[in-house]
């Protein structure tokens, strides 16, 4: 028989714990509560940002298949907006080449779990006025998780039945002043101005609307055809053609929005470019 390591070892009698008293018992139950609590919120994490993600890539991808019969009956039909169901696609080139979502009609919560979804009343592709969509940051397939990351003069392609509207981010605040000799002479930032008014003290009508801003979600003029601005103000005919982009800010929060406006800078025919893929190389040179 081998003996233990340092010989016999003598066996000494515990004296039993201590009982809890009244506040100790209090303590370890706000214990216990705390940890099963943070449980709970950390499976509530796992489930918005992962699990919901699944579901969101399901429902996208018969989105998007359904997208693709539609418009592949014939090029020459309008069709009509039905709530819920995708009309549009979106692309953003410096997100990467595979960066595409179908664009759902309408923001109820069962539209933005598909994908983006457009505020009804708003403008539509390529229209005067402010096309506006708004899309999930975390969870729901987080198709704008990575808004914050654009730049002014970033490209943002719209794709209908017909045509694709190519939008370039309008410059930041801190930008205009200067832009047209500075960031605004670059080949990037071509058709891209700053929107104001240099006769107005405040700007005009867009003297308010820049490239990146963050609000409160009570500030839903953010969306109106001239940005921040009463709906009147212009006629439809002198409105700029807008897209305004729309998600919670910051992430995992929805205390406040963080809004992209870009505005028209181009129109291509499909028939002058079949596909999206054929029309990256052209867009990407004149970046």
């Amino acid at each position: 028989m081998f003996e233990p390591v340092g010989g016999d070892v003598a066996t000494e009698e515990r004296p039993p714990p201590r009982e809890l008293g009244k506040g100790g018992a209090a303590v370890r139950t706000v214990g216990e509560l705390l940890i099963t609590a943070g449980l709970v919120v950390l499976l509530f994490m796992v489930y918005e940002v992962y699990v919901t993600d699944l579901f969101s890539a399901g429902k996208q991808s018969e989105a998007s298949t359904e997208l693709d019969g539609e418009w592949g009956k014939d090029r020459t039909l309008h069709p009509e907006l039905v709530d819920g169901k995708a009309f549009a696609r979106i692309h953003i080139p410096v997100f990467g080449a595979d960066f595409n979502f179908t664009i759902q009609e309408g923001t109820t919560e069962a539209a933005l779990e598909v994908g983006p979804g457009h505020y009804k009343g708003t403008a539509l592709p390529g229209e005067p006025g402010n096309f506006a969509v708004a899309g999930h940051r975390v969870g729901k397939g987080a198709p704008f998780n990575d808004l914050d990351n654009l730049s002014s003069c970033d490209q943002i392609v719209i794709e209908t039945q017909t045509d694709f509207y190519i939008y370039k981010v309008l410059p930041y605040k801190d930008e205009v002043e200067g832009w047209a000799a500075g960031k605004g002479a670059e080949p990037k930032c071509d058709k891209v101005g700053t929107l104001r008014d240099p006769n107005a003290a405040d700007g005009g009508p867009y003297g308010e609307t820049n490239g990146r801003r963050i609000v409160f979600p009570t500030k839903g003029e953010t969306v109106n055809p001239v940005p921040y601005k009463d709906p009147e103000i212009l006629p439809k005919a002198e409105q700029v053609s807008l897209l305004t982009l729309t998600t919670c800010h910051p992430q995992f929060s929805a205390k406040e929005r963080l809004i992209i406006h870009s505005v028209l800078t181009q129109q291509v025919p499909k028939n002058q470019v079949g596909s999206y893929a054929e029309l990256l190389p052209k867009i990407s040179e004149a970046r």
